[in-house]
């Protein structure tokens, strides 16, 4: 009797679009699964997390949010460090370019969408490399909207998405159960709905736990 086909492995993930170091994370996991002995058959889901879900619709100007929260020079030295950062995972921060720093509830609520239509992970890194490398304001309609044909996504799905209550109750529903569950800070990874990873971990990190937890879940099935 042919062996069944073993299930992928659930990793979930809470996020912001807008936060560096949650595009640093998602390239280290990345990265770790082409290691000999990593399960390479993932199942990702992207759940929101709004860094500043108070932020104005139309967003505020990167630098004076930057100098708002950090003070001019601490802000250029933490831009100088993560561009570094980025570079050991070939990501190419565009920090000079940045001008705004918007509100992302529409892009969660895209990617919420693009979950509809199981292109979710594709949107995510979209949507990371749009607004950190190619320096777009993800808060726009029109950038979401055209970012999502460039995916290939149904554009009435994300007309509705853009624009509905629908998504709009859902992410907030969404974000308020991370909350709920003591998320206080971005990436956070759940591995099969039970194990926690708070943080941009190592590519070592991944390389250790993922076969071991991937086992457990195949003796569990057994």
């Amino acid at each position: 009797m042919p062996n069944a086909k073993s299930e992928p492995l659930a990793i979930t993930v809470y996020s912001d679009v807008i936060c560096p170091w949650c595009y640093v994370g998602k390239r280290r996991l990345e990265s770790a699964l082409d290691a000999p002995g990593v399960p390479r058959d993932i199942e990702f889901t992207w759940l929101p997390f709004e860094l500043n879900p108070d932020m104005p619709a139309e967003g505020i100007t990167r630098e004076e949010y930057r100098t708002r929260k950090f003070g001019p020079d601490r802000a250029a030295e933490l831009d100088r460090n993560m561009t570094a950062t980025g570079r050991e995972v070939g990501i190419d921060f565009a920090f000079d370019r940045m001008q705004v720093t918007p509100n992302t509830r529409l892009a969660h609520r895209l990617i919420w969408e693009a979950g509809r239509q199981g292109r979710q992970s594709e949107v995510v890194n979209r949507l990371f490399k749009a607004y950190f490398e190619d320096a777009l304001d993800i808060g726009k309609p029109d950038v979401l909207a055209k970012l999502a044909d460039e995916i290939g996504l149904d554009p009435t799905g994300v007309a509705q998405a853009l624009s509905s209550q629908e998504s709009l109750d859902t992410v907030i529903e969404l974000e308020d159960r991370g909350r709920g569950m003591g998320i206080q800070g971005v990436p956070f990874f759940i591995v099969l709905g039970k194990y926690g990873v708070s943080g941009a971990q190592p590519p070592e990190f991944w390389r250790e736990a993922l076969p071991k937890i991937a086992a457990q879940m195949q003796a569990g099935a057994a």
